[in-house]
C-alpha cells in the first residue's frame, strides 16, 4: 500500500498561505486541509481567517468549523481528518501554521491508551508533579519545563497507566516510518507586519467585535481555550471589563505579530522551502514531484 501524499503550504499568519492553497487546489482538483488550531471551532469564522463560504464552495474544505469551542480537539482528531481526505481521492493540500498538526501529519502519534479518570484526578492533586516525573520519566521530565503542566501531567497520566515512560513509548514511536510523504512551501512576507495590522483592522470592520459578543452570549466562557487565543481575549476585555476598543485593537496587532515571529522559528524543524518569488508555479511544481503520472 502506497504512502499518502500530501502538499504542505505554510508560514506565518496572515502570509496568504489560504489564498494561495485555493489557487492550488483549484488548478488541481484537490481538497484541502486545514491545519489551523483555530479554524476547527464554530462560530470564529472572523477572527480565525476562516475560507469564506464562497471559497468552500469552490474546493472541498476539511478541518474548518468542526467542534464547538467549549468541545475538545486534539492533534489525534486532526490526524481522523487527514485520513478522510486522502480518502477523497483527490490532491490534498495541508495549509496552515500549527507545527504539532503538521508534524503529527508526517510522524502521527504514539499510541497511548484512555486514561481512567481515577488517573487523571491523581495526578491533578499532586502537588509538585514535575517532582514526580523526575522518579518515574526522567527523560521525558528533563524536556520539559515545570510550568508545562499539561504535558507533565500528561507524563504522568500515561505512566500511571501503563506502568512505561511516555519518553519510552514515544522512542518506541519515533523509530516507525512517515505515515505521510509531504513536501512544504513556507510563504512569508517582507511587509508581514503591515499585513496583519492592516488584516486585523479588516477583521474589526467585518464584525469581528459581534462575533465574540455572540460566542459570549451564547454561554462560550472567556476562559475557553479559543477564547483565550489571539485577538478573542482583547475583545473580551473589551466587552466585559470595559477595555477601550483602540487598545484592544492595539494589542491584538502586537501579540499577533509576536505570534508570527514565533511561527518563523518553526521552518527550520518543519524544513519546508521558502517560497520564490512566483508560488503558484513552484507549489504545482512540487505537486507534479508528489503525485508525478498519479495525476
Amino acid at each position: 500500500m502506497s504512502v499518502p501524499r500530501a502538499l504542505v503550504i505554510s508560514g506565518p499568519t496572515a502570509s496568504g498561505k489560504s489564498a494561495l492553497a485555493l489557487r492550488v487546489a483549484q488548478t488541481l482538483g484537490g481538497v484541502i486541509l486545514s491545519a489551523d488550531a483555530m479554524q476547527v471551532y464554530r462560530g470564529m469564522s472572523i477572527g480565525t481567517a476562516s475560507p469564506s463560504a464562497q471559497e468552500r464552495a469552490l474546493v472541498p474544505h476539511l478541518g474548518v468549523d468542526v467542534v464547538e469551542p467549549t468541545e475538545p480537539f486534539s492533534a489525534g482528531d486532526f490526524l481522523v481528518l487527514a485520513d478522510r481526505a486522502f480518502s477523497m481521492g483527490r490532491p490534498v493540500i495541508v495549509v496552515g501554521g500549527t507545527s504539532l498538526y503538521l508534524r503529527a501529519l508526517v510522524r502521527g502519534l504514539a499510541e497511548t491508551p484512555p486514561i481512567p479518570d481515577a488517573i487523571r484526578e491523581r495526578v491533578a492533586s499532586l502537588d509538585a508533579p514535575h517532582h514526580e516525573l523526575t522518579q518515574v520519566d526522567p527523560v521525558l521530565a528533563a524536556r520539559l519545563h515545570p510550568h508545562d503542566l499539561q504535558r507533565v501531567r500528561r507524563g504522568l497520566e500515561v505512566y500511571f497507566a501503563t506502568g512505561e515512560p511516555l519518553s519510552a513509548l514515544q522512542a518506541t514511536h519515533a523509530a516507525q516510518p512517515d505515515r505521510v510523504r509531504t513536501l512544504g512551501l513556507w510563504l512569508d512576507r517582507e511587509d508581514l507586519d503591515a499585513r496583519i495590522d492592516a488584516r486585523v483592522l479588516q477583521m474589526i470592520e467585518a464584525g469581528y467585535v459581534d462575533e465574540v459578543r455572540i460566542l459570549l452570549d451564547s454561554g462560550v466562557p472567556r476562559d475557553a481555550r479559543p477564547m483565550r487565543s489571539l485577538g478573542y481575549r482583547h475583545l473580551c476585555d473589551h466587552l466585559l471589563d470595559a477595555l477601550p476598543l483602540p487598545e484592544a485593537i492595539r494589542r491584538t496587532q502586537r501579540d499577533t505579530r509576536r505570534f508570527a515571529r514565533k511561527q518563523r522559528t518553526w521552518r527550520k524543524h518543519l524544513g519546508y522551502s521558502e517560497a520564490s518569488d512566483d508560488p503558484l508555479e513552484q507549489a504545482l511544481a512540487m505537486a507534479a514531484a508528489l503525485w508525478g503520472e498519479d495525476r
